[in-house]
């Protein structure tokens, strides 16, 4: 049995007195079809979660590589002398875009998912924040740390790396671990497929054992199954795929507050992707069920 050309124009025109030979429905069939349907179910989510988790990875790196924050850390009365000194400073420092000290209001709103809405801000030693946007070129944290400490003793620069970067290392690992999940999906595909193969095989040896004798070919009897497990496997994963995208439709919409939680969806041209997932289980369930009846054939002999 080569693949080629010829397998594909057999597979899909088929053969109505070969397919006989395949039960039409028993457990093997119902076995292939819900493992089809329930692997592609899990896949819609596990390509979901890939690309959401691809998308949250670019996005903090490349909104948070380029931004910085000073913290004006002094006593009341000082600090709006030494907020005007560093904003100073940083208008003079190379690399430097834009700096600009956040308001009340601003700092309010970061506050407010743990201290609720009505905080006051002189009921806490809050520092002033300062926002930082650096220019293409970037610039140098550690000259301007220096600079800083000399100049202003209350202000503290934080590049954020050291919090960024393991983010943006969690996001691309979760992105690798849904793709890593994808590939084990259509393992167990092709194994519980080669499992109902083999055991629809080895319920037709009689038949197997007649046709061989009125002349059938092992390559006419396997293309039979072959024909058979694959539409059953691209069925059940169409049918699974499209309860996955309901679901994924149901999904809350992405949010500022939800975050990660709610983007999980599809997003442009990436909703096509799915449909990629039923020929995926067709093209695993032909190369498995080819597999098994060469097999099993070969130990029928």
């Amino acid at each position: 049995m080569k693949p080629g050309a010829g397998s594909l124009r057999a597979l899909l025109a088929g053969d109505r007195q070969a397919d006989r030979v395949v039960p039409p429905s028993g457990f093997t069939a119902q076995l292939t079809l819900f493992a089809a349907g329930a692997m592609a179910f899990l896949a819609v989510f596990a390509l979901a979660l890939s690309l959401a988790a691809g998308r949250l990875a670019e996005r903090w790196g490349s909104e948070l590589a380029r931004t910085a924050t000073v913290r004006i850390v002094a006593p009341l009365d000082q600090r709006a002398a030494q907020t005007d000194a560093a904003l100073r400073i940083l208008e003079t420092t190379r690399g430097v875009a834009t700096a600009r000290a956040l308001t009340d209001a601003e700092q309010q709103a970061l506050l407010a998912p743990w201290f609720g809405p009505d905080l006051a801000l002189d009921a806490l030693p809050v520092p002033r924040l300062i926002e930082v946007i650096e220019d293409s070129d970037g610039m140098d944290a550690a000259g301007l740390r220096l600079r800083l400490a000399a100049e202003v003793p209350g202000a503290v620069l934080d590049d954020h790396g050291r919090w960024r970067e393991p983010l943006v290392q969690a996001a691309s690992r979760l992105r690798l671990i849904g793709w890593v999940s994808i590939a084990l999906i259509a393992a167990a595909v092709a194994a519980m497929i080669t499992l109902a193969a083999q055991a629809a095989l080895a319920a037709n040896a009689q038949v197997i054992a007649v046709l061989r004798l009125v002349g059938a070919t092992d390559d006419y009897i396997a293309q039979a199954f072959v024909r058979r497990f694959t539409l059953r496997a691209l069925s059940g994963a169409a049918a699974g795929t499209v309860v996955g995208l309901i679901a994924v439709v149901l999904l809350p919409s992405a949010s500022e507050t939800g975050g990660f939680l709610t983007g999980l969806g599809f997003r442009g041209l990436h909703w096509l992707l799915p449909v990629l997932i039923p020929l995926l289980a067709g093209g695993v369930a032909f190369a498995a069920t080819r597999a098994a009846a060469r097999r099993t054939l070969r130990g029928l002999s």
